[in-house]
């Protein structure tokens, strides 16, 4: 098949599947926290409130698009669906099988790290479009958060790109494949490196319990205050993306991605996603948010040392094992 042609084929393909999965993770996630909260979550619409997210998508649909008079009209139109364009392109790299995936890029991982730095973009030109303070504070917030957590994450990623010497996502899944998961490797290294990966990915992705920018007993809503209907819903949608396309690359990382015990493939993928995806939901009604002094204090003081000595740490394994080259 033409390499154009099968991109396209399967960009629309994976745009279907993860718009349809991040639809239903707010019924999953709606769920677990009413298990958690004693409560039962969706059970009206549909067979155990399985119809849910489609009500809750015509019922954005069907609001009012408020824009305020005094906000930048193109600004705050275009960056609610450039959230959702950042979230989705990062899916493009990630392999969920052997051969299944859009672009086997070279350097997939830098191109992830620099698609999810670039997330931060659009909430800071929404929140400043809108001409609201509470917004403008909130988007604040979103762009000194993005920028100290990206420290850590970037290096935790480096870290395994140290020990499997490529770049490409699929490379360093074969690796792990071919000698073992990152996640298991001697010392604690791994697992150490994997746990800085998950804080700082859930902080980069503004996940509670690191959502200081949408602090809604502060800000109302954040950089979201001033939107309603579908544009205020791809917001939502985009950080839903974000947080399933982060648990896939920490699969692909840490975890082998497609790699498993018995005939691997795309469920191992999928498993591992969704174990990772879980351990968010459990995170988020369990803890409480940070202060937005805790959360950067937690990031400088503590997460950034903790990266850069785990890089040298790695540096050292990798000598004694492999030597230089």
């Amino acid at each position: 098949m033409n390499p154009w042609l099968h991109a396209v084929l399967y960009s629309l393909v994976l745009v279907t599947v993860l718009m349809t999965c991040t639809a239903y993770a707010t019924w999953l996630e709606r769920k677990v926290a009413g298990r958690m909260q004693s409560r039962l979550g969706p059970t009206r619409v549909g067979f155990a409130g399985l119809l849910q997210p489609i009500a809750d998508a015509l019922k954005l649909l069907q609001k009012e698009d408020i824009v305020p008079l005094a906000a930048d009209r193109a600004l705050f139109n275009l960056a609610p669906p450039l959230t959702v364009f950042f979230a989705l392109a990062t899916a493009a790299v990630i392999p969920f099988s052997p051969g299944l995936l859009a672009s086997d890029l070279d350097i997939g991982a830098l191109y992830v790290l620099a698609l999810s730095g670039l997330m931060v973009f659009p909430v800071w030109i929404g929140s400043w479009a809108s001409n609201n303070k509470y917004a403008l504070l909130g988007g604040m917030r979103a762009v000194a958060q993005g920028i100290s957590y990206e420290i850590p994450l970037l290096l935790s990623v480096t870290i395994v790109i140290l020990m499997a010497d490529t770049m490409s996502l699929s490379g360093i899944v074969q690796v792990q494949a071919d000698e073992g998961w990152f996640i298991a490797r001697p010392f604690g290294l791994g697992l150490a490196t994997f746990a800085l990966f998950f804080v700082a990915a859930l902080a980069e992705g503004n996940r509670i319990p690191f959502d200081t920018p949408e602090a809604e007993s502060e800000l109302v809503a954040g950089p979201t205050t001033e939107y309603t209907g579908m544009k205020f819903g791809l917001f939502y949608m985009a950080e839903y993306l974000h947080s399933i396309i982060v648990a896939g690359l920490g699969a692909a990382l840490f975890l082998g991605g497609w790699d498993g015990p018995i005939a691997p493939g795309l469920h191992w993928m999928v498993l591992k996603t969704l174990g990772l995806w879980m351990v968010m939901l459990w995170a988020r009604w369990t803890f409480l948010r940070f202060r937005t002094d805790q959360m950067m204090t937690l990031c400088w003081r503590y997460l950034v040392p903790a990266s850069l000595g785990l890089l040298m740490a790695a540096a050292v394994w990798v000598h004694a094992v492999h030597g230089v080259s």
